[in-house]
Formats: C-alpha cells, sequence, structure tokens
C-alpha cells in the first residue's frame, strides 16, 4: 500500500525511528502508517543499507530490459540519419537489414530514437501532410492504362493489361495478353469503349506501346494517335 501523500519523507523518518525502538510490534506499527510489512520491511532495509538516501524514493526503472533496442544499433541509427537527413523509420528500417544489423528495430521504434536523439523536430512532423486519395470528380474523366509485368505459364508468357477508372477506383479491364503490343491494346481499349464508353483522357507512362521517348515528335506512337 502506498504512504499517504502529506509529509511522505517525514512519515518514513517516523516510522524507521519507531521501528528501531521496538516499542510498537511491527504488524502494529505499518497498519498504523497504513503501509504493508513487506514496504516497512523494505525501508528498513534501505536505512541499514544507507542512512541519508534511505527516504528518498528510487527510480522504478528496471535493472534489464530484454526488449530495450541495444546503444550500438542505436549509434547506428543515429548515424543514418546524421548522414542522411531525410530518411525516415522505414528507409533505415532497410538499410539497416541490407547491412546486415541485428537485431533490426521495427520502423516504428527507429522513429522513437529518432525522436529522442532530436532528430526530427517538431517543426518537421508538422509539415507532415496526411495522405489523400488522387481521384477525379466523374467517372470516365480519366483513365489509367498499364501492362502489370509478366509471369511465365505452363504454355507461354503472360502479360496482365489493367485500366483503371480514377474516379470509382473500379477496374474496366484485366486481361490476359500474349503480347504487350499496340494490337493487343486496341482490341482490349475497343471492347471497353463499347461497354463502359469513352473517356476524356488515358494516362500512361512514356514506355512501350504508349510512348516513345527516343521519338522527337512527342514521344507519340501510332497507338497514341489512334
Amino acid at each position: 500500500m502506498p504512504w499517504k501523500p502529506v509529509a511522505t519523507m517525514n512519515l518514513r523518518s517516523e516510522f524507521i525511528q519507531l521501528a528501531l525502538s521496538k516499542k510498537t510490534p511491527f504488524n502494529q506499527l505499518c497498519a498504523h502508517y497504513n503501509i504493508s510489512r513487506k514496504t516497512g520491511y523494505k525501508w528498513l532495509a534501505r536505512h541499514h543499507q544507507d542512512q541519508l538516501a534511505s527516504l528518498e524514493d528510487q527510480s522504478r526503472r528496471p535493472l534489464y530490459s530484454p526488449t530495450r533496442t541495444p546503444a550500438s544499433v542505436v549509434q547506428q541509427v543515429v548515424t543514418l540519419r546524421r548522414q542522411h537527413t531525410a530518411w525516415g523509420g522505414r528507409k533505415i528500417h532497410h538499410r539497416l537489414l541490407a547491412l546486415g544489423v541485428k537485431p533490426v528495430p521495427a520502423p516504428s521504434t527507429i522513429t522513437n530514437i529518432l525522436h529522442r536523439n532530436g532528430l526530427i523536430t517538431h517543426e518537421a512532423s508538422a509539415l507532415v501532410q496526411p495522405w489523400q486519395r488522387f481521384e477525379h470528380d466523374h467517372p470516365n474523366s480519366l483513365w489509367q492504362i498499364d501492362f502489370k509485368g509478366y509471369f511465365d505459364t505452363a504454355c507461354a508468357r503472360c502479360h496482365p493489361l489493367t485500366l483503371l477508372d480514377d474516379h470509382s477506383r473500379f477496374n474496366l479491364t484485366l486481361t490476359a495478353c500474349a503480347q504487350p503490343n499496340s494490337d493487343t491494346v486496341k482490341t482490349a481499349l475497343t471492347q471497353v469503349f463499347e461497354r463502359y464508353g469513352l473517356p476524356v483522357r488515358i494516362n500512361a507512362d512514356n514506355g512501350a506501346p504508349w510512348g516513345s521517348p527516343r521519338e522527337t515528335h512527342h514521344g507519340l506512337t501510332a497507338l497514341t494517335v489512334w
């Protein structure tokens, strides 16, 4: 049980003096001061060890924490941040993994380490804006088209073609294509046009078959013109 909040130091000193005098049974003495026997013996033991510091509250911080990040790892986190001031917890986490550091703290733990060492200011945190989804106001305002790489099958190589409406986030087509060329795209787009109508714009990158960065006429291809 805790000590009474009023004049705690005086109460502890008084308790120890009475306990040392042994005029009052220890059980009754503890009950009088509203503390447990365990607490009473604790303060007596501290008094015998160091009379000057026996009445002071001691830190409740554990002597050993198995999950605490080692000091050497903390130093590596600090060093990486100072070398790369734009790196955050996730970037540093991946870099430590690549360097073979063990154990590697979680990105959130690394962020806390940066805060504790004054490497992330309150001003910098205030500038971070919450993520907002890029979205057009109406369906068919903008479509986004792309081939999502390729993978091998038992028959041949497959190139997945995707077409996303940027308002509804609806996938207008997901087509397994044998070749990522203009004829394939024309066939797929024609089917989409007939079902969903025409878009105002279609957004694609500069790679084939959409564009050609090597061409001087703004990277236009036959597919783009079509």
